[in-house]
């Protein structure tokens, strides 16, 4: 007999993604800040200062053992939430790029929540995956403490997003630049970095060698994007059925 609805047999019982959020809460139940996503997958953020302690907890913790660290991405949020154009009509300057309508940012981010180091983690024994994101207390001086000592495969992902942002991982082994030449000034994935660089290469044929110089074009934004409001988009046309728009008989075709 199937059971009644009400009946502790009618429960549904939890997601693996539900039973999985509720064992990192019995674990770890204060120091983590949910952080909605859309897919599928948990997010949580996470304090500086708690950091290492919940890195450590995730990874020990029989129920969740999260012993690989996937990988490790810098984020800067100087712009995030802000239209850097318009989006309506056509300008000189371009379009926007791809920011929610309703959802845009007034005014400068926060102090202290500019820079971010996000882990991915995953539970081979598990298989399971979490997101973790940690803010940088210092927006000129962006720095996390350094997951190394937890997990050894983070070594290069931190050097990347030091190369890249600019985030300084606090007791790092070897935090050297990794994808950018040598010498090279600033980071470019800094929403603040101009986007044709600082300086161009180029082969000197007097030196005999690669020689380095200011950069010699102008940023400039491709050509946009023209919205025209003319008859062409007017809804009764567009959306009118097809056989409206075949061409009446005239009056004497019709008589014959």
């Amino acid at each position: 007999m199937s059971a009644e609805l009400g009946s502790p047999a009618a429960v549904a019982t939890p997601s693996r993604l539900e039973a999985l959020g509720a064992a990192i809460l019995a674990a770890i139940p204060a120091g983590l800040t949910p952080v909605a996503n859309h897919c599928g997958e948990l997010t949580y953020e996470v304090a500086s200062e708690q950091w290492l302690s919940v890195a450590k907890t995730l990874r020990d913790t029989p129920g969740l053992k999260f012993e690989m660290c996937m990988d490790v991405c810098g984020i800067d949020y100087l712009s995030h939430g802000r239209s850097e154009w318009l989006t309506q009509d056509a300008t000189s300057s371009g379009f926007s790029r791809g920011v929610a309508r309703g959802a845009q940012r007034q005014g400068a981010v926060a102090p202290g929540r500019r820079f971010a180091a996000v882990y991915h983690l995953l539970s081979i024994s598990l298989n399971q995956r979490l997101r973790l994101r940690v803010f940088c207390a210092d927006d000129e001086q962006p720095m996390v403490d350094s997951a190394t000592d937890i997990w050894s495969g983070a070594d290069w992902f931190e050097r990347e997003a030091f190369d890249l942002f600019g985030i300084l991982f606090k007791g790092h082994p070897d935090l050297r630049r990794l994808l950018t030449d040598y010498g090279f000034i600033g980071h470019p994935f800094r929403k603040d970095f101009p986007l044709s660089g600082n300086v161009e290469v180029r082969y000197d044929p007097e030196k005999g060698r690669v020689v380095y110089q200011p950069v010699s074009i102008d940023p400039r934004v491709l050509v946009p994007k023209v919205i025209r409001h003319d008859n062409r988009y007017d809804p009764q046309l567009t959306n009118a059925p097809a056989h409206a728009t075949s061409l009446a008989l005239p009056d004497k075709a019709q008589n014959g």
